[in-house]
Order: C-alpha cells, then structure tokens, then sequence
C-alpha cells in the first residue's frame, strides 16, 4: 500500500505546474560595418517576447560605449570576441516555466528616429540558463542616421545632410569609414512620381554632405535623402515634407 502512495505521489508532482525562472539575456545591438549602438545615440530598443504567444517578457533601451574600436573592427577568425564589459548593452530578466523560443525586436538608434531601422532576430531559452556567455546576443542592425537640414529658394532648394553610422561612428576623408564609399541622393516627389534627383558631395567631416535640387513652381513635394555605402550597400534614408 506505502509503495502505490509514493507512485501516486509521483505522478501528482510531475503534472505539477512549474514556478517561473527568473532568467537573464544579455543583448548587444551593433550597426552594420561598425560598433555597438549605445549612448551617444540614444542606444536602441529592444522588446523581448514570446515568439509563440506574443507575449512581452522584457523591454529596454541598449547603454553603454560604442566599444573598442581595433577589437570590434579587426576582429578575426570564428566567432571572435568583440565586446568589452562597457560596450552597449540590455540585460533583460524573463520569467519562463519551460524552454521558449524568444524573439528579440530591436529599433534604433533611438536619436535618428527618422531614419531608423527594425531587426528580429530570434534564439531558445531555457529556464534558469542565463544567455550572457562571450558577446551575448549580438544582433546587428543595418542602416544609416541621416540628419537633414532644408532651406527653400525660389526655385530650388539647399539640401544639407549629416550622415553617420547608427552608432554614431563618424565618416571622414580615408577615415575607417571613408566618404568616398558613400553616396547621398536627394530625391524629390509629387506623390509617387519622382520629379527631380540631385547627389549631394561631401563637404566636411564628419559626414556633412550637402547640394541643390531644383524645386518646380507649384505642387506638394517631399524630399527623400539616401544615402549608402557603394561597398557594403549599408543604407539609410529620411523624407521630410518641404513646406
């Protein structure tokens, strides 16, 4: 009898529900062909969810330095380390009962919202397995910030842009991210139709590109700024109204 009640006991506590874990995901956002997203540009958001549920288990904002700059960009061989302890970062703390396949939106950087960008990216977690081993979760981000500035004429208008890396890494002349790999377009529209396209030059570091485009004498017009990196094909762009 003793025997069928420690069975019967058994079986009672595997049908148990388990109590959350409280579990830590270190996350590191980087910007494509550069460092991490930190401070100096508001860092990035990250939301942490469910894949499965939807449901919200964490939301932060990266903080931190952009790192070190040899570490990060002349890293080599498989899976290098890359991050110091004050580069970027979001410790989120979730609270799982079982393994969950958890999906990381990230948004930034948060100080060019004009022309930010949004990644997913997507891992399993058990419970009670923190995921802070090496770098972390490293997710990079794709995209350029672009500061516009838009003065109107009579029939034209003076286009003046700042352009950086969403970590804030600056272009310069045959700097680590030289200005002769970009190019900046600024593109007018009336709608859907594109009426004028004009590429601004670059005239001073850091990343300060600027030019004219001719501005018809009536109509609605937005001004779309794009630029990219001709080697990476890293892109980024911004539309502003022109009143």
């Amino acid at each position: 009898m003793l025997k069928f009640r420690y069975i019967a006991l058994a079986v009672t506590l595997l049908g148990t529900s388990l109590n959350a874990e409280p579990t830590e995901i270190l996350i590191r956002v980087i910007s494509q062909d550069a460092k991490f997203i930190g401070d100096s540009m508001g860092g990035a958001q990250i939301l942490v969810r469910d894949t499965n549920s939807g449901k919200q288990l964490a939301k932060g904002i990266t903080a931190g330095t952009t790192g070190d700059t040899k570490a990060i960009m002349e890293a080599k061989g498989r899976s290098p380390k890359r991050a110091t302890p004050d580069a970027a970062s979001y410790t989120a703390r979730i609270n799982i009962k079982k393994p969950t396949l958890v999906e990381v939106v990230v948004n930034g950087s948060q100080s060019s919202r004009d022309s930010r960008a949004q990644v997913t990216s997507q891992r399993w977690i058990v419970p009670g397995e923190s995921f802070n081993l090496g770098d972390g979760w490293v997710i990079e981000l794709p995209g350029l910030a672009i500061t516009p500035s838009v003065t109107r004429k009579a029939r034209s208008i003076q286009v003046d842009a700042k352009v950086e890396l969403l970590c804030g890494c600056p272009i310069t002349p045959g700097g680590l991210w030289d200005s002769a790999d970009y190019e900046v377009r600024a593109m007018l529209w009336n709608g859907n139709t594109l009426l004028e396209s004009a590429k601004l030059n670059f005239v001073e570091a850091p990343g300060r590109f600027a030019g004219a485009i001719d501005l018809p004498e009536k109509g609605r017009f937005r001004l779309k700024l794009f630029a990219r990196n001709m080697r990476t094909g890293n892109s980024g762009l911004v539309d502003v109204k022109v009143d």
